[in-house]
């Protein structure tokens, strides 16, 4: 959606959960929508680990670093703070 010329429009008519959210997001500035009953869902990310202290270490500091990354996203494409998002 970044690399296209012509501005697209998004819109949110039932649901946007998760990654949909941020493809809401990165619509066009004013060309962003949703219905007034549409809900939007924005959760931070997870995983599942198993094994030695070192493995779960590693693998909580890339959650940590996609987090910031996806906040980083959503600041960039709506402008707003991160707290308020």
């Amino acid at each position: 959606m970044q690399y296209v010329l012509p501005p697209i429009a998004t819109w949110c008519v039932g649901q946007a959960c998760s990654m949909a959210s941020l493809l809401l997001a990165a619509g066009a500035p004013g060309m962003r929508h949703s219905l007034p009953n549409a809900r939007i869902m924005i959760h931070q990310p997870s995983g599942g680990v198993q094994g030695q202290a070192t493995d779960i270490q590693i693998q909580a500091e890339e959650i940590i670093k996609l987090k910031k990354q996806i906040n980083g996203l959503y600041v960039k494409h709506t402008g707003l703070p991160i707290e308020q998002i």
